[in-house]
């Protein structure tokens, strides 16, 4: 018969527990208040949960059971669970963001490496917010980490895009982000009931979008989406504002009106001093269902001719990133939940989407003003 585990191992199999909603283990957390052997194996773990009746406490639950029932000896597990205190809280908050006595943003500090694009669309309509939330799956499933702002305050829908069930958790004045598809994703519409319109001014808006980028814990991002409203309004200044090294990717159709318009929202980079990374057509052309030849519903050539004048606005080539068929299992995909580059990888939308994220994701993390500790060595 096999001897019981110690408590230092019980510990070891608990590092390989991590908290669902903040993504480090439960050990490094200080959440395992304490660990009792029996000498009939029982094992008996006692957890502090952040807050109370944290919603996710049967995933622990059961995380912390099947890393336990691993070891040789164990033949019973029971998990009990506390709340921390208010000092316990405190300082897992100091732990993971620092000093909030100044409210920082990790993505606007020079050390990070957070490749940070924001989808911009010059008018609503162009499908951006699909777009988005499959670029954000898309590069989830090749292992990266990602998150999505829904800075669309007034018309916020990844959510729903993305089938995020889960509500953020507040501990003291961190907000954990629910995620899905193992994407982090925060929205106004987390915050409000039912769907109640929301009716701000300009420096409401700021402090939402503020909030979101500074109170919200990320953890160690590769990649941070943010799904604007369309235009050039409020929240586009304050994404310059607030975050200077995101990068914008421009979403337009192939009809020449909104290519026009589209335009108009890459353009204010020559005022905010950002860099375009891209076009990308959207509605690009349906497929007949009983020939295969496409039909350019929308028109043809509006995402090249948006990708050749930025280049000329800005002075710097800007790609045209890739042509996006219509698909009317994209817009199904969306209303359900589930985004196509996951439910229906091989369809052309889901390729050609796939295709473009591969192109961000070769881009790698940003290491634009990181310090990178040369000494200047004098000859």
């Amino acid at each position: 018969m096999a001897s019981v585990p110690t408590v230092e191992q019980v510990t070891e199999a608990l590092d390989a527990v991590q908290d669902p909603e903040i993504h480090r283990p439960i050990t490094d957390l200080d959440m395992v208040e304490s660990i009792d052997v029996g000498s009939h194996g029982a094992v008996r773990v006692s957890v502090l949960l952040t807050i109370q009746g944290c919603p996710l406490h049967e995933t622990i639950k059961r995380d912390v059971t099947s890393a336990v029932s691993k070891l040789p000896g164990v033949s019973r597990v029971d998990v009990s669970f506390g709340v921390m205190s208010d000092e316990q809280r405190q300082v897992l908050q100091t732990r993971l963001m620092g000093d909030q006595g100044a409210r920082e943003i990790p993505f606007a500090k020079p050390e990070s490496l957070t490749r940070i694009y924001a989808v911009a669309s010059g008018k609503g309509g162009v499908g951006k917010s699909s777009v988005t939330v499959n670029l954000a799956a898309a590069m989830a499933g090749m292992g990266q980490k990602v998150g999505i702002v829904d800075a669309d305050i007034y018309g916020h829908s990844v959510p729903r895009m993305l089938g995020v069930t889960g509500t953020p958790t507040q501990v003291e004045q961190m907000i954990m982000p629910p995620s899905a598809r193992d994407i982090s994703v925060i929205s106004i519409g987390m915050f409000t009931a039912g769907n109640t319109p929301i009716v701000w001014r300009g420096p409401m808006l700021h402090r939402a979008l503020e909030q979101f980028l500074a109170d919200v814990y990320w953890g160690d991002l590769d990649v941070l989406f943010l799904d604007l409203p369309p235009g050039t309004g409020d929240i586009a200044i304050s994404v310059a504002q607030l975050l200077p090294r995101a990068e914008i990717l421009v979403v337009t159709t192939p009809q020449q009106a909104a290519a026009e318009v589209a335009e108009r929202a890459g353009a204010i980079v020559v005022q905010t001093h950002q860099r375009i990374v891209g076009v990308v057509e959207n509605m690009s052309s349906l497929p007949c269902p009983h020939c295969g030849q496409k039909v350019d519903l929308f028109g043809s050539g509006g995402g090249q001719f948006v990708a050749e004048a930025l280049t000329r606005v800005v002075g710097a080539h800007v790609p045209l990133l890739g042509r996006v068929p219509l698909d009317i299992s994209l817009r199904e995909r969306s209303d359900s939940g589930e985004p196509l580059v996951l439910a229906d990888p091989d369809s052309p939308a889901a390729k050609e989407l796939r295709a473009i994220a591969d192109q961000l994701a070769a881009r790698g993390r940003g290491l634009a003003g990181r310090p990178l500790g040369l000494t200047p060595v004098a000859s």
